[in-house]
């Protein structure tokens, strides 16, 4: 079986633009990254990944994330 080929740039732009904005309002909300892993039940070294934009986070996680934050998860994609 082949191996998937990698992502666009232009995707890669926009998983990075999404972690951002992920980090943008755990911040504003005054959390760390271990505090959302614990209420989001996403480990740590994935927040890290999904932040930085090297991991692509499912909608599952997304929505975990937002309501470990308390955000809209449209917040993440606007």
């Amino acid at each position: 079986m082949p191996s998937a080929s990698p992502p666009p740039d232009w995707v890669l732009t926009q998983r990075r633009a999404i972690g951002e904005r992920i980090r943008a309002e755990r911040l504003h909300a005054g959390l760390t990254q271990e505090q959302i892993s614990i209420r989001s039940g996403v480990d740590r070294a994935s927040v890290v990944r999904i932040e930085q934009g090297q991991q692509s986070p499912t909608v599952d996680t997304l929505i975990r994330l937002a309501v470990a934050i308390g955000v809209p998860l449209v917040a993440f994609v606007q």
